[in-house]
């Protein structure tokens, strides 16, 4: 049986949003929501913020929840999931969820593990969502992946792909889908979430600044799962305002 465990990546400082995570105007801050949304996962053992100070840890050991500080010259959130699993020899496989993320599917979770325990050679799982907004398509900030009939991610990018020679509105409206959105959620096997940073820097990697690149171009394997609706992050203040609505009148 592999042990899998959800570490929440955390920090005060947001560059869009200040202070983000401490948002409380549903009387639960934003860390709060997405720390609860993932503890609804059914096949990890458990749940951890990993702390890039002491502010947030305050935070998450007010709602009583599980924290550990990590390095606050942490350059990701993925070197502070890394930072967890030196410490945790007993897990195999670690899901990392943004704290941005309070409306995050326990079932989204699973689904992420259960691709790393169906796939063996797979060192990433992620996830993907149909893209039906040609404005989104042709957005830099939405992220969109690419993957081989077997479901593994051949390339992301920040730009359309793939890209139509000729546009035609039925490509947003295909059954099965043509364009795949990236969805943020990553399950890593602990072996290979410790050697990630002793991987060859990748060109793609910095030239489209996306992490999962430098995987690709060392030649190691993500396996991409489909769900048909992702959570809505938080990025801006807008963002917050319609998930401080959706609450509140439930």
């Amino acid at each position: 049986m592999m042990h899998s465990y959800i570490v929440i990546p955390a920090r005060v400082a947001s560059t869009r949003l200040p202070r983000k995570l401490l948002l409380d105007e549903t009387g639960k801050t934003l860390i709060q929501h997405t720390y609860e949304a993932a503890g609804k996962a059914e096949l990890p053992a458990g749940v951890c913020v990993a702390a890039g100070d002491e502010e947030i840890a305050r935070a998450v050991r007010r709602f009583g929840g599980e924290v550990e500080l990590t390095s606050a010259d942490a350059r990701s959130g993925t070197d502070r999931v890394a930072e967890i699993a030196r410490r945790r020899d007993d897990v195999d496989l670690f899901i990392n969820v943004q704290g941005d993320e309070p409306e995050i599917l326990g079932s989204a979770i699973d689904q992420t593990v259960q691709l790393l325990l169906d796939h063996p050679d797979a060192a990433v799982a992620t996830l993907a969502t149909p893209l039906r907004s040609r404005q989104r398509l042709e957005d830099p900030s939405c992220v969109k992946v690419v993957c081989d009939r077997a479901g593994y991610a051949l390339y992301f990018s920040r730009s359309p792909i793939p890209h139509p020679r000729e546009w035609n509105d039925q490509l947003l409206s295909a059954d099965p889908p043509v364009f795949l959105q990236h969805v943020g959620v990553y399950g890593y096997r602990r072996d290979f979430l410790l050697e990630l940073d002793c991987l060859p820097g990748s060109v793609l990697e910095r030239t489209e600044s996306l992490e999962q690149l430098r995987v690709l171009q060392a030649g190691r394997r993500i396996v991409v799962g489909v769900v048909e609706h992702s959570a809505q992050g938080i990025d801006t203040a807008a963002d917050y305002a319609a998930f401080v609505s959706r609450v509140t009148s439930c």
